[in-house]
């Protein structure tokens, strides 16, 4: 492994991360509101206890109670007055059920002078749910999206059909009280409507929509589901003012401004990557066989979300697959590396942020008797790169902004 350009891999992620953290662009979101009746807070998603702390520091007893519901280990300590819940992600589990219960019940009661202070960042879709069909057919139905390789829009425009709290349905819960979301986006060209799938906001897609997306990928849903398609979503409200206050183009400035410090002439490719994983690994390692001799330090970013098609049984997840598809491309290249992070923290259904590969990794996996080829195919990165210290680690981080991919190249 080259060490030094692991090490500005290693302070890239991490000052990048620090500066999309959601505490300043919550309190910015509050300052000089003035809330006249009962205020309650609910916050879903990734990044929800962070907004919830920040808020409950900037308004303190303001606040008269709070629901949180966030993922497993995600809850740093107990805020007052505040019920917070760890639930499951990607696939929603019981306990998501129950925080978004506790948070139906909270804005229950509550009158058209009173405000719901609603804090969504990504993955806000599994964490904040109540379905409308059994917990074993959501359950089901999720997978079979995150299996076939469906992107973010596709799947959250299935899962606000069948849900109780989804495309729009939590601002109507809310009424008469006025909701006031605000929203850390996961989703690129900040979509509200598609943020953990638009719980307070008018729904754009169609059902003739999600029936393309059952029809495309074979789908396979119970009666119930395929009647939940047909009913329509609001595509009105009234009672709702949003605020987006970060996304993954801070993301991606952010570390562009760290590369610069470290001597690279940063390169915006792309915030709006979107394909596959393995594609996107191999397409950043043919840019920089393309820039290989041109004698100068180049940082090329991109941000957004790759997908993945599920193809084996392994272990892994997006950011670990495109940078190990990488490593073939960028093989034998002494000053050249890729690496890709999850602004979260976590990659998939692992406890790693992202991978880590330079011009040493592809050999040093030969060496070991690993294929990449069939690392890749039986979708198993996690296991590769954990053997060559390609792994990368920065547990949960309060914040949820997408993904960055960075090649680098070293002179």
């Amino acid at each position: 492994m080259n060490q030094q350009l692991r090490n500005d891999a290693d302070l890239i992620i991490k000052e990048a991360i620090n500066a999309v953290q959601p505490d300043a662009a919550v309190k910015r979101a509050l300052e000089g509101k003035n809330f006249p009746g009962r205020v309650v807070l609910v916050a879903a998603g990734k990044a929800a206890w962070q907004m919830a702390k920040a808020a409950s520091d900037c308004l303190g007893s303001r606040i008269e109670k709070g629901v949180v519901v966030t993922k497993y280990d995600h809850v740093m300590g107990p805020i007052a007055n505040f019920e917070c819940y760890e639930a499951g992600h990607p696939v929603p589990d019981e306990n998501s059920f129950k925080g978004t219960q506790a948070a139906i019940d909270l804005v229950d009661d509550l009158k058209a002078e009173d405000t719901v202070l609603f804090l969504l960042s990504g993955g806000g879709s599994a964490l904040f749910e109540k379905p409308l069909v059994t917990p074993g057919e959501l359950q089901d139905i999720t997978g079979q999206l995150l299996a076939c390789g469906a992107d973010i829009v596709e799947i959250n425009t299935i899962r606000k059909r069948i849900s109780q709290v989804k495309g729009g349905r939590f601002a109507q819960i809310c009424a008469p009280a006025h909701v006031e979301a605000v929203i850390l986006s996961d989703i690129l060209g900040d979509p509200l409507d598609m943020i953990a799938s638009g719980p307070a906001c008018p729904d754009s897609s169609q059902n003739k929509d999600a029936w393309n997306i059952v029809n495309k990928y074979d789908l396979k849903l119970s009666d119930k589901a395929k009647d939940l398609l047909n009913i329509e979503t609001p595509k009105a409200l009234d009672n709702v003012t949003t605020q987006i206050n970060g996304s993954v183009r801070e993301l991606c400035a952010a570390a562009a401004s760290v590369c610069t410090k470290l001597g690279y002439e940063p390169v915006m490719l792309t915030d709006q990557l979107c394909c596959q994983a393995k594609e996107a690994g191999s397409f950043l390692a043919s840019v920089l066989k393309t820039h290989a001799n041109d004698g100068k330090s180049v940082a090329f970013l991109a941000g957004g979300e790759t997908v993945v098609k599920l193809t084996g049984k392994g272990k892994g997840g997006r950011n670990q697959e495109l940078a190990l598809a990488a490593a073939v491309g960028i093989d034998g290249m002494k000053n050249a590396a890729v690496f890709s992070v999850g602004s979260d923290g976590t990659d998939g259904p692992t406890d790693a942020a992202g991978g880590y590969v330079d011009g040493t990794t592809a050999s040093e996996l030969k060496e070991l008797g690993i294929s990449i080829d069939a690392v890749l195919q039986d979708n198993d990165a996690y296991h590769a790169l954990g053997k060559v210290g390609g792994l990368i680690f920065t547990g949960p981080t309060g914040t949820n902004v997408n993904d960055v991919a960075v090649a680098l190249l070293k002179f």
